[in-house]
């Protein structure tokens, strides 16, 4: 009887111990997660995080739609003023981005073999200030070589400018600079 009295008490104790800890502990760490990550909230913190990796799949979703020629899904990920520059011209809004690219980029070649070429996408810098953002990412654009392996053709970067229009972000401004072989992307009229 005298050891179960004890072990209620030692419950008793140690919960009573884990309260004291956590009204005077959880107060401190509070405030340490406050100084070390300035004013910003949690939940603003969490959003940052949430926005980047939204960002991270509109880059990649570009690549994708690209490769796959659904070129109304890539001309999508456009906002109503948004604006392609690169080697083939100027396309705005997604009407125009998807007219420059019909123009410019051929059907793929039946007879190619599906994944015959695709974008490979890295390096991604992303910086998020409410519902605008910067990005800047790498981009190889590989095809099937004569010998059935992958050779790069061109090698550049992007140079983006996002906002959150309707919910989603898009693309303000894409500038697509080719790095390999070099060539300045042509300046907006």
């Amino acid at each position: 009887m005298q050891i179960v009295r004890m072990r209620k008490h030692g419950r008793a104790m140690s919960v009573a111990l884990l309260i004291l800890a956590m009204v005077f502990l959880f107060p401190l760490a509070a405030e340490a997660q406050q100084t070390s990550h300035g004013s910003q909230s949690m939940a603003a913190r969490i959003q940052r995080l949430e926005d980047i990796e939204e960002i991270r799949n509109l880059l990649t979703n570009y690549g994708s739609f690209l490769d796959a020629h659904d070129l109304v899904a890539y001309s999508n990920l456009f906002a109503k003023d948004g604006e392609w520059v690169g080697g083939f011209g100027t396309g705005k809004g997604p009407a125009g981005v998807l007219a420059l690219m019909q123009k410019n980029l051929p059907l793929p070649n039946p007879a190619s073999k599906p994944g015959s070429t695709y974008h490979l996408l890295t390096n991604f810098e992303i910086d998020v200030h409410g519902d605008t953002a910067t990005a800047w990412s790498r981009w190889t654009f590989t095809v099937t070589g004569a010998d059935n392996k992958p050779s790069m053709m061109y090698g550049g970067h992007y140079e983006d400018e996002l906002v959150r229009e309707d919910g989603w972000w898009k693309f303000q401004r894409r500038v697509a600079v080719n790095d390999i072989p070099h060539a300045d992307p042509p300046v907006a009229k």
